[in-house]
């Protein structure tokens, strides 16, 4: 038996030996994506898996698919752990088994869609098999971004945001380039179709014509360029997390922001991170009305993230908030889509209080209404997406479809030097290419950017620097497929494939 074949062997066989080759494959998966971007091996790492789910039974399926999410997930997420540990004063042994209890429930998600795979839709045809499983790919990601609140994170689309395949992001967003991905991944690695030249060569020209329709697609321009760019300011004063909520300091970081923004020249729009005013609006409109007023007579509009507090039949409620300073009437945002523990704590009676990471500051907003009207400022209308909220593709999708450009502020400190930030950044530049629009991106401490309609990144401040980014963005008008539509054709051609892949099985069977 030669080298591949014993190996091919091994991987398909529900031994151990698989298992542990599925938990390596998953955390290839990782260097896929931002900030190692090596997107081979995320075909590899999904060929392990599907052939190694090729000849296992249901509930090794179910192993080997959680051994497979358990090596993503650890290695792909692992960043959180820094923001239990050092941020939210958790034990090193209790922040490793809250990120571990993270990390593995996830890999449950990746459990479920090997175990559904193999036991409704695996036919052994090599063309249904690798249809089929895209399919439940798709599902199982679109299935994260909503469970629960969802963790639309590591989408397998993400490591082609620089490929010749991101052109298939203005028709499906990242999913439909996901499905892609997996399909030639799963295709690719069928030995049976080297014993058949036909077929073999059928899918060689396949897998060929997918990259060269994404290259293709590329050339396309969606949308067209609305009026004249507007010359924008980005403040990254970079303020330590400890310090940022502290009472101490707040005089200090309200001083910064303002006098890094005076320093500069008049632009057309200055724009501070999220929450950079630290205190409630109540309490410090005053000085975003003040500083707005000032940058007025230059000729600026400024926008910044600031805790909005009101009065409601229940209490006093606080949303996570960016607003337009000075603006008249008052053009504001509140967050929608917040983070579990870090801006709201599930189970809140039970879990308050219990430790110091259930107590952190501002983790208590309250969730912003739906259909709200996109930001204007300086005549333009703009997508607020707050942090988190970037990382969902059809939310993310309909904000842009009212507007002529994207904004995204974000304070990414809570994860230090890890590559959580830099997953983050990816994630906006395929929000950019998916609508073909500009997105400006400020943070606290990096990675702050002007993003292009085509998901280059134009220019940048590096992270953990006090610095101040000058440039120009590009309001654009028009309508890409997916933000027309969104997701729902693409879940139409999931269904569509999964229902012939049933029927088809349940041929086999009855024959």
């Amino acid at each position: 038996m030669s080298l591949p074949t014993a190996l091919l062997a091994r991987l398909r066989g529900p031994g151990l030996v698989g298992h542990l080759i599925a938990l390596l494959a998953g955390a290839l998966s990782t260097l896929s994506f931002a900030p190692y971007t090596l997107w081979p091996l995320g075909l590899l790492s999904i060929a392990l898996l599907y052939q190694g789910l090729s000849q296992v039974s249901n509930k090794q399926a179910a192993i080997r698919g959680g051994a497979w999410g358990m090596g993503l997930f650890v290695s792909g997420v692992s960043w959180i752990y820094i923001s239990i540990h050092l941020h939210g004063n958790a034990s090193p042994l209790l922040a490793g088994f809250l990120t571990g209890g993270l990390e593995l429930g996830l890999s449950l998600f990746i459990a479920l869609c090997a175990w559904v795979w193999v036991r409704f839709f695996r036919t052994g045809s090599a063309w249904f098999d690798s249809l089929g499983f895209a399919a439940i790919w798709v599902a199982q990601e679109v299935f994260r971004s909503w469970f629960l609140t969802g963790f639309p994170w590591l989408y397998h689309g993400y490591a082609h945001t620089h490929t010749w395949l991101n052109g298939y992001a203005p028709l499906g967003g990242v999913w439909l380039l996901g499905a892609i991905s997996v399909f030639m991944a799963c295709l690719l690695s069928e030995w049976r179709l080297l014993r058949q030249p036909l077929q073999c060569s059928l899918a060689a020209l396949l897998v060929a014509a997918l990259w060269l329709g994404g290259y293709g697609l590329q050339r396309i321009d969606w949308t067209s360029t609305k009026g004249q760019p507007l010359s924008v300011n980005l403040v990254q004063a970079n303020i330590e997390q400890s310090r940022k909520w502290d009472p101490d300091y707040i005089t200090h970081t309200l001083s910064l922001y303002r006098d890094l923004t005076y320093a500069q020249p008049a632009t057309d729009l200055v724009v501070w991170p999220e929450t950079a005013v630290p205190v409630l609006q109540s309490q410090g409109q005053y000085f975003v009305d003040g500083v707005a007023a000032n940058l007025a007579e230059r000729g600026s509009t400024l926008i910044t993230g600031i805790p909005v507090d009101e009065m409601s039949p229940d209490g006093l409620r606080i949303y996570n908030g960016i607003m337009v300073g000075g603006s008249q009437p008052q053009s504001e945002y509140l967050k929608q889509k917040l983070v579990p523990f870090g801006e709201y704590v599930p189970l809140e009676e039970l879990l308050r209080g219990l430790i110091d990471f259930f107590n952190l500051p501002m983790s208590s907003f309250s969730k912003g209404p739906t259909d709200q009207a996109p930001l204007l400022a300086a005549g333009y209308r703009l997508a607020p997406l707050i942090c988190y909220e970037a990382v969902y593709p059809d939310f993310a999708a309909k904000q842009a479809a009212q507007s002529d450009l994207l904004i995204t502020i974000s304070n990414d400190s809570w994860f230090g030097s890890s590559i959580g930030p830099l997953q983050h950044l990816q994630m906006a530049q395929m929000r950019a290419i998916e609508a073909q629009r500009w997105m400006i991106r400020a943070t606290n401490n990096g990675v702050t950017a002007l993003i292009d309609q085509h998901g280059e990144i134009r220019t940048r401040i590096p992270q953990f620097q006090q610095e101040v980014l000058l440039g120009e963005v590009q309001p654009m008008t028009g309508l890409t497929p997916y933000l027309r539509w969104r997701s729902a054709p693409l879940g139409l051609a999931v269904i569509s494939v999964l229902l012939i892949a049933v029927l088809r099985r349940r041929r086999q069977h009855a024959g």
